[in-house]
């Protein structure tokens, strides 16, 4: 089996890598930083989101694992201190691959015909450079609103715990094939009006935002932030591809919501 380990990159998290590394090559596993089929990230949910971005292109053919240096994730499920344990598993256990869906984002442009796709772990958010966003937001084709506000959030189930909670949205179980729209401080008066709901849409359901009054915006893909100009629309659905995870042990989802959320 071919690895590679990432890291955080603080004193703790590099030490960490150093030693799994070290004891992965002593079971005579192979270390690989390009064609890994194993990623242990070390650090975080973020350092986690670093690890999918740049491995992006072999989803099918690597598996994630996550090791928690800091404050408890729902990506990164392995402590400090059971590293040992970690590497034995690794090196002679037989893991299970669990599949959550991801979201794509295609960017269309007024000119030229071009488009940049993009695949997000967690969310992508659009928002203008300045003042108010207005976006149509069409569903499945059809116009559902026009929106005013600070900006939307499209999140996927996994990412349903991190920005979009913070905007009053759902916390779906990873598992489910879907995507949720959040807006953030969406303008409702008189004049305007928004669903002022987050919205839940299914893998079959298409969602596109079309700008009505700019074309320059600032999207974010996870924790990347990057400035779109002339743009035509925004189309967001849940992609064909999957992340995988590497389980060596059960995974409680709802025990993790409630020890970040509900235990004090």
């Amino acid at each position: 089996m071919k690895f590679a380990v990432t890291s955080k990159g603080d004193a703790k998290s590099n030490a960490l890598m150093h030693k799994i590394r070290a004891y992965l090559l002593d079971f005579k596993l192979t270390y690989d930083e390009n064609k890994p089929d194993i990623v242990i990230s070390v650090g975080g949910d973020g350092t986690l989101l670093y690890a999918f971005h740049r491995y992006i292109e072999r989803l099918d053919k690597t598996a994630f694992v996550g090791v928690h240096t800091g404050h408890l994730g729902f990506y990164a499920d392995w402590v400090p201190d059971e590293i040992e344990k970690l590497v034995i598993a690794i090196a002679r256990t037989p893991y299970q691959i669990i599949e959550y869906p991801l979201l794509e984002a295609i960017i269309r442009y007024q000119h030229g015909g071009k488009e940049t796709r993009y695949l997000a772990l967690n969310e992508s958010t659009v928002k203008a450079v300045d003042g108010t966003l207005v976006m149509d937001v069409e569903i499945r084709g059809d116009q559902f609103e026009r929106f005013r506000g600070d900006g939307l959030c499209i999140s996927t189930p996994s990412g349903s715990t991190a920005y979009n909670k913070a905007l009053g949205g759902a916390i779906l179980h990873p598992s489910i094939r879907a995507l949720q729209l959040a807006e953030m401080a969406s303008i409702n008066n008189r004049v305007f009006r928004t669903v002022g709901s987050p919205l839940i849409l299914p893998a079959h359901h298409t969602c596109m935002l079309k700008p009505v009054n700019r074309s320059d915006f600032l999207v974010t893909i996870d924790h990347l932030t990057l400035l779109h100009k002339d743009v035509k629309s925004i189309q967001y659905r849940v992609a064909n591809e999957k992340i995988r995870f590497a389980r060596f042990r059960p995974f409680p989802f709802w025990k993790r919501v409630h020890d970040s959320f509900v235990s004090s």
